[in-house]
């Protein structure tokens, strides 16, 4: 059976000389695999559809005995070009892919998660990377899994608290006008380190470099 679905790339690789499994995420179909065989051709016509972040209407055909499903078409919606210009913005989106992966189960309809990624891509996009960003990702991922922190019941400073509530509750760009101390930076990168070590039982790869200030390498 042919199904169609609006999904974002979360990863590719290689299945053979000439095919690739494609990783998506979707609001529907939750996390999926697809196989896009003759990908790598030259002449197929999947070139220049299936990369990193692009976000496409694509059908596919279920597979019955596995979930790594059958690839048939793919239209390009949106291609995140910025991000392949800034270095910090790129390891920020690899880093949420590998904290949505972690978090969530596959083929479970994630449509608040799935505009949660899109929205914090093209955040990215607009040259916003700083550590709010990733801060303010990571606390709305764990709001929409039920796990966000009790702030009442947490050491936190009175100052940190209200930062976190705002990046929990507030847009993208409120985050963004933030001016967050290094002292502020640093506790809320450390209550979170453990935090989601917790709940999630280890730290998605990439955290360290998706935090780090630009120049300060």
């Amino acid at each position: 059976m042919i199904q169609s679905a609006t999904g974002l790339i979360l990863r590719t690789r290689s299945l053979s000389e000439t095919s690739l499994i494609v990783h998506w995420l979707t609001p529907v179909f939750g996390r999926m695999a697809t196989v896009a065989r003759g990908a790598r051709r030259p002449k197929s016509p999947f070139l220049g559809k299936l990369d990193l972040f692009y976000v496409a209407d694509f059908s596919f055909s279920r597979n019955r005995h596995s979930d790594l499903h059958i690839l048939r078409e793919v239209n390009l919606r949106e291609l995140h070009p910025a991000l392949r210009r800034n270095l910090a913005g790129l390891r920020q989106a690899t880093y949420a892919t590998a904290l949505v992966e972690q978090a969530t189960e596959v083929e479970t309809p994630l449509p608040a998660i799935y505009e949660l990624m899109i929205g914090f891509l093209n955040h990215l996009g607009e040259g916003a990377g700083r550590p709010p960003a990733v801060f303010a990702l990571e606390l709305k991922l764990l709001h929409e899994l039920g796990l966000e922190p009790d702030w009442n019941k947490t050491r936190l400073s009175p100052g940190v608290k209200n930062i976190s509530r705002l990046l929990v509750r507030g847009g993208w760009s409120a985050g963004q006008r933030l001016k967050l101390s290094h002292v502020q930076i640093t506790e809320l990168r450390e209550f979170l380190h453990g935090f989601l070590i917790f709940h999630l039982g280890r730290l998605p790869r990439g955290r360290a470099l998706a935090l780090a200030i630009p120049g300060s390498e």
